[in-house]
């Protein structure tokens, strides 16, 4: 039995290394950074608070309720009831009383209040939302960094393995004296250089993956991976629409857009609730209040209270009564409030402006940065063609004797950046792109 318990907790153990270690897609890494982020879970509180403000207004249009009670005790002088003379008693004495308000005019401030506390509530949610855009592109920059990185790796892997395939074959023509000696140097040193370009590959490989982890709040780096999508028909991605086109979307659906525009909004209520001061008031009240009293230690028959609840109804008071309050000087307070309310609208205002501002030179430099990165990707896969031809023919050439090492070098140094310099035109283009769709609403997705 006990065999059997610990073949089962081993296979959990094993079960939940093998999951830990599934490879991670770009969407689960920014459902993740949604999830976890910190300063996305310091915006949802802000988005709470913002709800329980909006409730608070919701109910402050409510009659308001107080319910009071009072029993005490009195020691010394007390006036007899029966004989009108102060004498010597003690006492005791019960009293409540119930109150009720309810404002029946406050020049729309309790309902602009509501207003402006909705509007709160939905330019908040907007700010998480742009917060999680943020993130989002920082996670897929990250993560496309990520896979550039490991294509560098593989390329690098790749001029090892050729190197020390060149270096082999080059020793065995130095041996049989076609080639002299300092070929072979010359592949040798060649095959280090490979090699430290392959150590700094895998370290910025980590770094990238540091990186991400980080994005994620991830603690565990080691056993993180991510999946390997499928993104090599770079050839068939098109920049279709313009900036101008893609704007017009984008300001109808960018949380940063919409947030300013309640903020707005909001302010808009902020200066009618300060002009609403200048309104009269109008109060509903109500109470209601009773008592009784009775002697301690009494042993005089003459001096008998009248039963409790007697009292409470013969001391009984009920009040019912309307109050107008009308303001005509309150030491400039008002005004003030006016006019700071209006100064928050007008810099509300200019705050979607700039918003939108913002937003369009940034649709403008990511249309540009795609189209650039159109170019660039186009030019680069003809440069690695040359090259990859110029490359071959020197190899050839080297291998009969018939060029020496530096030339070997060379074309092979210039193989190698015009590899990478596809790559990182490859990726730069799918962010580029990506970043466009994502203007348009489109999920960031691989």
């Amino acid at each position: 039995m006990k065999k059997i318990v610990l073949f089962a907790l081993a296979m959990e153990v094993l079960s939940g290394m093998a999951q830990a270690q599934d490879p991670w897609t770009l969407e689960q890494c920014i459902q993740y950074a949604n999830e976890n982020n910190l300063q996305i879970k310091m915006g949802e509180l802000s988005v709470n608070m913002s709800k329980d403000k909006l409730l608070q207004s919701k109910l402050s249009i409510y009659p308001s309720a107080n319910l009071n009670a009072n029993h005490a005790y009195s020691f010394g002088r007390v006036t007899n009831y029966i004989t009108n003379q102060k004498e010597s008693r003690n006492t005791q004495s019960t009293s409540f009383s119930f109150s009720s308000s309810m404002p029946l005019f406050e020049g729309f401030q309790l309902t602009n209040t509501k207003k402006q506390s909705n509007y709160d509530l939905l330019a908040s949610i907007q700010d998480v939302e742009t917060v999680k855009n943020n993130i989002a592109l920082s996670v897929a920059s990250a993560y496309l960094q990520i896979l550039y990185q490991q294509e560098l790796v593989e390329v690098a892997q790749r001029q090892v393995e050729q190197s020390e395939m060149q270096v082999k074959r080059t020793a065995l023509l130095v041996n049989a004296g076609s080639l002299p000696e300092g070929n072979l140097y010359e592949v040798e040193a060649l095959l280090a250089s490979d090699e430290l370009q392959l150590v700094n590959s895998r370290n910025q490989l980590d770094l990238a993956y540091l990186n991400l982890t980080q994005l994620l709040e991830i603690k565990d780096v080691e056993n993180f991976r991510i999946a390997k999508p499928n993104i090599s028909e770079v050839d068939s991605i098109a920049v279709i629409q313009n900036p101008q086109e893609i704007f017009t979307v984008a300001q109808q659906t960018m949380p940063q857009i919409l947030g300013s525009q309640y903020k707005v909004q909001s302010s808009e209520m902020g200066l009618k609730i300060a002009k609403g001061a200048n309104y009269p008031r109008l109060t509903l009240s109500g109470s209601y209040s009773s008592g009784a009293q009775s002697y301690l230690n009494n042993d005089n028959p003459l001096l008998t209270s009248d039963p409790f609840f007697t009292q409470i109804k013969d001391n009984a008071s009920t009040s019912v009564g309307l109050s107008l309050g009308i303001p005509i000087f309150n030491g400039g307070s008002t005004r003030y409030r006016v006019s700071t309310a209006r100064i928050s609208l007008d810099n509300a205002r200019l705050t979607l402006e700039n918003e939108k501002n913002i937003l369009y030179k940034d649709i403008q430099q990511a249309y540009a940065d795609a189209i650039a990165a159109q170019k660039k990707h186009k030019a680069s896969q003809k440069s690695k063609m040359a090259s990859e031809e110029s490359f071959r023919y020197t190899e050839n050439k080297f291998n009969l004797g018939l060029l020496p090492a530096i030339d070997y070098t060379t074309a092979r140094n210039n193989l190698a950046k015009a590899e990478t310099d596809l790559l990182q035109a490859k990726y730069e283009l799918v962010f580029k792109t990506k970043i466009l769709d994502f203007y348009k609403g489109v999920p960031l997705s691989l």
